[in-house]
Formats: C-alpha cells, structure tokens, sequence
C-alpha cells in the first residue's frame, strides 16, 4: 500500500462514529522500519466554512482497527492525540 492510497481513505472513528478527516501524512520510527502513527489535519471553521489548518490528530499506528477499501477504522478515544501546530512549533525550534 500506498501514502497515497491512504490519503483517499475517511478515517473514522468507531467511538463515537466520527469522521476525522483525511490521512495527510504518517510517522516512521526510522531505527525499526515500521509505522508509527498517521496524521489527520483538522481544520478550524470560521463562519460555517472551514478555514486553515490549526491542529491535527496524531492516530497511532496500533489504534488503527481496519484499513478497508474506502475507509480508515480507527479507535481513539482520547482528545490528547491532538496537536496544535503552536505547540510542534515550540517543541522544535
């Protein structure tokens, strides 16, 4: 598989039902060759449309329940996955 055949999938989450979005990008732990997370930008809304990017959702790799032809099945049921991009800012300068 793919990024790109990722990126073309909803993730959802089987929590709550939820569509989170859309994978953008993945993590890589690099020493041991594997996948660590995906990445799922969220955007802010201004005015009932969606405005920029402020904050994405890192899923880890082992919360992934399916990868099916149209979707991503993921369970994530803490909001602590979010991360602001204001905080990978001040986390890497």
């Amino acid at each position: 598989m793919k990024i790109s055949d990722l990126q073309s999938k909803d993730v959802i989450n089987i929590v709550d039902g939820k569509k989170l979005g859309n994978v953008s990008d993945i993590e890589l732990d690099l020493r041991q060759g594997k996948i660590d997370a995906i990445v799922v930008p969220q955007f802010q809304r201004m005015f009932g449309i969606f405005g920029s990017a402020g904050s994405e959702i890192i899923i880890p790799w082992r919360n992934i329940v399916k990868i099916g032809e149209d979707v991503v099945l993921v369970r994530l049921e803490e909001a602590k996955a979010i991360r602001s991009e204001e905080e990978d800012l001040h986390a890497h300068p």
